[in-house]
Parts: structure tokens; sequence; C-alpha cells
């Protein structure tokens, strides 16, 4: 399956609701792929099988550590949502034990950014851990997204700074406080560019960094 990469750096996710754009991906989700499940909101035989499915995840989430499975509950939530016009009647046709705070929960989880579900999908972002990302709007979510990637951030932590967000805080000051510094990257070099892009930078008296960042702007021209 061929991955279309957006033009900019959309905050919200794009592409069709329901639709197993990363679940379906075998470069991303492996064998998974093959099983990937497409939930059409407007289609009653879907709907339907979405409705099962989000009772069966909402009854079936504690403890359970597979990511792919979670975000097939996640387009479940998401496309049961479209198609029946709101939470509260999403969780009426669930039944079980789905409750409308959990159907919003995961429906956002859906939401997010495709770069960033495929964190989730690839296991670098824990499904628990999506779910406060996704409270968080605009392009902070990409901020927290990648922190967490980068700084293997616990679920408590990144509840704590998704919260301190939504108060107020600007990104950096909330991973600050937890000791992660917003646009800090390690990477690792082939030994000529890392030799090449030292001796500039002496010679041009800057930071590595400021480097980097000119190709990268370029780059992403």
């Amino acid at each position: 399956m061929t991955t279309e990469r957006p033009d900019g750096p959309p905050s919200d996710r794009e592409s069709p609701v329901g639709q197993p754009v990363v679940r379906g991906d075998a470069a991303v989700t492996g064998e998974h792929a093959r099983e990937a499940v497409q939930f059409d909101p407007d289609d009653p035989e879907s709907l339907a099988a979405a409705a099962e499915t989000v009772r069966r995840f909402s009854e079936n989430t504690a403890g359970d550590e597979d990511n792919i499975y979670m975000l097939r509950g996640a387009a479940a939530c998401a496309a049961l949502v479209r198609g029946e016009g709101s939470y509260k009647a999403a969780t009426e046709r669930a039944g079980g034990d789905t409750s409308v705070a959990f159907i919003r929960k995961w429906a956002r989880v859906h939401d997010l950014p495709q770069a960033v579900r495929r964190h989730v999908a690839m296991g670098h972002i824990a499904p628990t851990a999506a779910k406060h990302i996704a409270r968080v709007a605009g392009d902070a979510r990409f901020q927290l997204a990648w922190a967490t990637v980068d700084n293997d951030l616990t679920v408590r932590e990144v509840r704590a700074i998704a919260s301190a967000i939504n108060d107020g805080a600007t990104p950096e000051a909330a991973l600050g406080a937890h000791g992660v510094t917003a646009g800090e990257l390690t990477v690792r070099l082939p030994i000529e560019s890392y030799r090449e892009l030292r001796r500039e930078a002496a010679f041009e008296g800057v930071a590595p960094g400021e480097i980097v960042d000119r190709a990268l702007s370029e780059y992403f021209e």
C-alpha cells in the first residue's frame, strides 16, 4: 500500500475517517496490514461492524498492549460517531460497557495526524499516551508526540505535559518542566558527513545545529 505524504504539516487528520491508511501499510504494521479493516460510516453493514468492534474494544482494553488492535478500535469509534451523529448516539449503539468518555478519547486518537499514528502503530508511542497527545490542539501535539518518541516519556509524563499545555503553558515550558528540551534530537551521521559538518561549523563560527537547520529549511521548501 502506498502512503501519501501531505504537502504540509497538518495538525489534524486529513484522510477519511475509518480508513486504514496506517493499519493497512505493511511497511508499518507488517503482517497485520492484511487484517486491516475499513469502517465506512455511510454503510449500514460496516457501521454495524464498527459498533461491534467498539463494544468488544471497550471491554478488552485493560492491560492490552496490542497497538494495532487499539488503533482498529479507535477507527471504529471515529466511524461510529460519524455514522450515528453524536457521541451519545454512538455509545448507545455500541452498548455494553461503552461510555461517551471512552468513545470520545479513542475517536480523538484516530483523528491524530498520520505521522503520529504511524509511531503508535510501530510501538514508539503507547496508545494510552496517544490519548493524552490527542487532547492537545494544533502544532503542539506534534511537539508533544516527537518529544515522547525522542525522550521515552512515560504515559504519566505525557498526561501531565498535555494538561499543562491545555492550562495555558507553552509546549516548550511544559516539556522543560519535565527535563525535556524542545527541538533537541540526537542523530548519528556517517563519519564523512559528521567531519564536514564540524569543519564548516568551525569555519563559520556557529553551532552545528545552525547549519543543519539551514539545510533542513531548504529541504522542506
